[in-house]
C-alpha cells in the first residue's frame, strides 16, 4: 500500500488498534487446523488404518475434526472485531472526501464536483468491503499459508526445491500483470466519476438542452461515456482474468509435482503413504486456498483499494475537462484546423486557418450537407477539431471557463424551444435581471407585441402548443438578442420566418453589439451581410456578397439557383429597398 493509501486510513487504524489485535489472534487460533491437518492424516494412515489400528486412526481424525471446530470458531469470533474496524474506517473516509470536496470548491468560488457523490457511495463502499477482506486475508491466509510450508516441509522436505521455482515466477508475473492492471483500474475509477458529472450535467440541464436543441449532443455525450466506461471496465476485466489464470496455475502446480515425484518417493521408501496423502492435504487444503487468498485478496484487492483511496485522496483527481480562463476580446479564428466526422469520411474543412475580428457580420452559404452546421458548432466549441486550434480573444476554446464560453457565445439552432411558463420567463430565460421595459422593447422589434398582449401581458402564461413554428423562433430570437452573448450564431434560426420578418430579425442582430454569423436560408441573407463565406468541398472562401459573385464560380451558381428557386432577383438594391418598403430598417 502506498504512502497516499496508508495516510487516508492511518487514523482509522490508530484509532481502532484494539480491534485489528482481536482479529489477529483470533486468527492465529483459527490456524490451528491447517497446521495439523497434513501431520493428522498422516499419523492415523500410518498408526492407524494402514496398521491395523482403525480405532487408533479415527481417534486421530476426531482430534483433527476437532481442530476444525475450534477453527470454525475462531474465525466467527473474528467477524465482530473485524466489522468495527471496517466500519470506522467506512466513517472516516466519508468524512475526509466530504470535508475535502467541499473545502476545494469553497477554496475555488466554484460548485463542489458532482463527481465526488461517485466516491462517497461506491468508491468508500468499496474500500470498506475490500479492507475487511484484506484484513482476514492477512491475519488468516499469511498465517496458514506459513503453517502449511512449514507442516509441508516437515514431512516432504525435497518439495522446498519444487516450490521455489514455481512460486517466484508466478510472483514475478504477477508484479507485472499488476501494474497494468493498477493503470487500467485508475482509467476505470476515472470513467465512473466522468459519466457520473455527464449524466447531473444532463439531467439537471434538461430545459437547458431542449432550449438550445441540444437533444442529440447530450445523448452523444452519455454515449460517448458509457462507452468509454464499458471499455474501462472490460480491460479490467480482461486483466483479472489473465491474473487468476497465474494464480491458479501456480496453486495447482505443486501439487502435480508432488504427484509426479510420489512413486519414486515412495519406493525409495523416502515417503510413507500416510505422509504423501498429509502432503497432498497441506496442497489440497492449506497452501492452495491459502496462496489463493493471498494473491487474490492482497494482490488484486490490496492493489484495488490502493488504487481507490489514492483517488480518494484527490491527488490522481484527473481535472475537469473545463478551462479556466475568461477572455478579454471576442475575435474567433481557426489556425490549422481540420474537421472530419471519422477518420474514413471526407474532412469538412482541412487545415484551414480564418479570422473573424470582433463585431463582425457573416453569412455562412453553400449546398445541403456540405457542414455549415457543423463549422458554427467548431465556432461554438460544440464540436471540437482532430487537429489545429480554435480560438476566442486569442484564448484557445478549451482552455476557457465553459461557463463563461456558455454565456459570451450564444448558438440559436433551427429548432426553436418555447417552454410552459410565462412570457417573461421565456423572454428573460439568458437574462433574468432584465427589466419590463426592457423585454417589451425588444419583443415589440421582433414583432412581438401581439403575441405578449394575447397572453394578457408579460405574466400570461403560453401554452407552446399554441404557437406556430415561426413565433417560437421569434421568441427565441428575441432570448436571445437580451442575452448577454457577444457572439451570436444563428443555424438557419429564421428559416420559418416569412422575408420580411426575416430581414426585421436580422437587422435588429446587425445593430446589436458583438459579432453574428447566421447560417443562411435565403439569399436575402447573404446579400445584407457585411462579409459572406462560402463552404465548398474541403474549402472556405471568404469575401463580400459582390465579390464572391464576380470571383467564384460556384457561388454565382449557388445564387443563381437560389433566385430562380424563389423567383427572386440577385440586385441588392432592390432586395434593400423591398425591404425599407415593408418596414424593415
Amino acid at each position: 500500500m502506498n504512502s497516499v493509501a496508508w495516510r487516508m486510513i492511518s487514523p482509522a487504524i490508530a484509532r481502532n488498534r484494539r480491534a485489528l489485535v482481536m482479529v489477529l489472534c483470533w486468527s492465529l487460533l483459527g490456524t490451528v487446523p491447517t497446521l495439523l491437518s497434513g501431520v493428522l492424516v498422516a499419523v492415523a494412515l500410518d498408526r492407524g488404518f494402514l496398521a491395523g489400528d482403525a480405532g487408533f486412526g479415527l481417534a486421530v481424525l476426531g482430534c483433527y475434526g476437532a481442530s476444525l471446530g475450534l477453527g470454525a470458531v475462531a474465525t466467527r469470533q473474528a467477524m465482530g472485531p473485524m466489522a468495527v474496524f471496517a466500519e470506522a474506517v467506512r466513517d472516516h473516509l466519508v468524512h475526509e472526501v466530504v470535508h475535502t470536496s467541499l473545502h476545494a470548491a469553497v477554496s475555488a468560488g466554484t460548485a463542489a464536483r458532482t463527481g465526488f457523490a461517485a466516491r462517497i457511495v461506491g468508491q468508500t463502499e468499496t474500500v470498506r468491503q475490500i479492507l475487511s477482506n484484506l484484513v482476514m486475508a492477512i491475519s488468516s491466509a499469511v498465517l496458514m499459508t506459513i503453517a502449511a510450508c512449514a507442516g509441508l516441509v516437515a514431512l516432504v522436505p525435497a518439495m522446498v526445491i519444487a516450490l521455489v521455482p514455481i512460486l517466484l515466477p508466478a510472483a514475478f508475473l504477477l508484479v507485472r500483470l499488476s501494474k497494468v492492471w493498477r493503470r487500467r483500474y485508475e482509467e476505470s475509477l476515472a470513467c465512473e466519476e466522468e459519466l457520473a458529472a455527464e449524466l447531473d450535467l444532463v439531467l439537471t440541464g434538461t430545459r437547458d438542452i431542449a432550449a438550445c436543441g441540444a437533444a442529440g449532443r447530450a445523448g452523444d455525450d452519455v454515449d460517448r461515456r458509457l462507452r468509454a466506461s464499458a471499455r474501462a471496465a472490460t480491460g479490467v476485466a480482461g486483466l483479472s482474468g489473465a491474473r487468476i489464470g497465474v494464480i491458479g496455475l501456480a496453486g495447482h502446480l505443486p501439487l502435480i509435482v508432488l504427484l509426479l515425484l510420489a512413486p519414486a518417493l515412495v519406493s525409495r521408501g523416502a515417503l510413507t503413504t500416510g505422509e504423501l496423502v498429509g502432503a497432498i492435504t497441506y496442497l489440497a487444503t492449506g497452501l492452495e486456498p491459502a496462496w489463493r487468498a493471498i494473491t487474490e485478496l492482497l494482490g488484486n484487492q490490496a492493489l484495488e483499494v490502493a488504487t481507490v483511496l489514492r483517488r480518494l485522496s484527490g491527488t490522481e483527481i484527473p481535472p475537469e475537462h473545463d478551462g479556466s480562463l475568461e477572455a478579454s476580446r471576442y475575435d474567433l479564428a481557426l489556425r490549422g484546423a481540420t474537421f472530419r466526422y471519422g477518420p474514413q469520411s471526407e474532412p469538412i474543412f482541412e487545415n484551414t486557418d480564418l479570422t473573424l475580428a470582433e463585431g463582425t457580420r457573416l453569412v455562412v452559404v453553400g449546398p445541403s450537407g456540405i457542414g455549415k452546421s457543423t463549422l458554427v458548432n467548431v465556432f461554438a466549441g460544440l464540436e471540437a477539431p482532430e487537429a489545429g486550434s480554435v480560438t476566442l480573444g486569442g484564448v484557445d476554446l478549451k482552455d476557457l471557463r465553459t461557463q463563461w464560453l456558455r454565456r459570451s457565445v450564444a448558438l440559436v439552432p433551427q429548432e426553436a424551444y418555447v417552454f410552459a411558463g410565462t412570457v417573461r420567463e421565456n423572454l428573460a430565460y439568458l437574462a433574468p435581471a432584465a427589466e419590463d421595459v426592457e423585454l417589451v422593447d425588444t419583443a415589440t422589434i421582433f414583432g412581438l407585441a401581439e403575441l405578449i398582449s394575447r397572453y394578457g401581458g408579460l405574466d400570461g402564461e403560453i401554452r407552446p402548443d399554441t404557437l406556430s413554428v415561426g413565433e417560437r423562433q421569434l421568441v427565441t430570437l428575441a432570448r436571445v438578442y437580451l442575452s448577454p452573448a457577444r457572439v451570436v450564431i444563428l443555424d438557419e434560426a429564421t428559416c420559418h420566418l416569412d422575408p420580411r420578418a426575416e430581414a426585421v430579425a436580422e437587422e435588429a442582430f446587425a445593430r446589436r453589439p458583438g459579432t453574428l454569423i447566421m447560417v443562411a436560408h435565403r439569399i436575402s441573407s447573404a446579400m445584407r451581410a457585411e462579409r459572406v463565406l462560402l463552404m465548398g468541398a474541403g474549402s472556405l472562401v471568404q469575401g463580400t456578397h459582390e465579390e464572391l459573385l464576380h470571383s467564384s464560380p460556384d457561388y454565382a451558381r449557388l445564387v443563381d439557383y437560389w433566385t430562380r428557386d424563389a423567383g427572386a432577383t440577385v440586385d441588392q438594391g432592390r432586395w434593400r429597398a423591398a425591404i425599407t418598403a415593408g418596414g424593415g430598417s
